[in-house]
């Protein structure tokens, strides 16, 4: 079996929101869903509802939202999706095993999601022309701002990595403002630091403008974000695993990139310039 046969039951469930306009206490259902993928199609509207936080009505009224006559006729459609899931557990390998292909999965989903390259264009214009570029990652999430932040110092000429919480993050993102910034490019990963979607409130208060790198197109970080890029984080092993979100961390760096080339190649050539005098790496 190879990755791209392999369909999550988590991909199955984000498909039934594609394209649907859902309001922040739907989102709080739709993630709820997303987050017990496996289980969603046995579960009753009051548990969705005591899962979620919610009301029993908002469960009903966002079975609705979809499409359905209510929420008995969402969870049949759960049913038909999880009866029709390909790869079963004979074929599936051992749980290690399954842990990759499910991220091959989620690069393969990704990739799909890449097709318009207009959208990411004008995000990779958007984050090139911020001066300086404040670059948000908090907890989990803190590595992957500071490997992006890495390599975009090497081609934007201020990337401020913002990795940690408390108040000096309020006053870090105020201070950006001021220095001209104009966007903001946060990762929101599970499990979704209250201080990171307070700062993300704070950097819309702030003007700018808030671009989020997220686990689901149905995240929390949804509800602050202007542009949402979602990439799906692969919860089969005790620990996440990020490849997606990482890939697409790169992709909006070669946007940026892209968004002015000349620069860019001066920017590099003097690096390895820099590099070469003061013999930084050994090959």
């Amino acid at each position: 079996m190879n990755g791209s046969a392999v369909v999550a039951p988590t991909e199955q469930v984000l498909d039934l929101f594609q394209g649907v306009r859902l309001t922040p206490t739907q989102r709080r259902i739709a993630h709820c869903l997303v987050q017990h993928a496996p289980t969603a199609a046995y579960l009753s509207a009051a548990e969705v509802a005591e899962l979620a936080g919610v009301s029993q009505p908002s469960v009903t009224r966002f079975a609705v939202a979809l499409g359905h006559d209510g929420y008995p006729a969402l969870r049949r459609r759960l049913r038909e999706l999880a009866a029709g899931a390909p790869g079963g557990a004979a074929d599936a390998g051992n749980e290690l095993q399954q842990a990759v292909r499910a991220e091959i999965g989620n690069l393969d989903r990704l990739a799909g999601q890449l097709a318009d390259r207009d959208r990411i264009a004008g995000i990779g214009r958007l984050l090139a022309a911020s001066r300086p570029l404040p670059v948000l990652g908090l907890r989990a999430a803190a590595p992957l701002a500071a490997y992006f932040a890495y390599f975009a110092a090497k081609v934007h000429p201020d990337v401020r990595v913002l990795d940690d919480g408390g108040s000096l993050l309020a006053d870090r993102l105020e201070q950006a403002a001021e220095a001209g910034a104009g966007a903001l490019l946060a990762f929101v990963l599970p499990r979704y630091p209250r201080e990171t979607l307070d700062a993300l409130r704070e950097a819309r208060a702030a003007g700018l403008t808030v671009v989020a790198i997220t686990d689901s197109p149905v995240s929390p970080a949804t509800e602050y974000a202007d542009e949402v890029l979602p990439a799906a984080v692969g919860a089969q092993l005790v620990f996440d695993l990020h490849t997606a979100p990482m890939t697409l961390a790169m992709v909006v760096l070669q946007a940026i990139c892209d968004a002015a080339p000349a620069d860019t190649q001066r920017r590099l050539e003097a690096f390895e310039a820099s590099a070469a005098r003061r013999q930084l790496f050994l090959g």
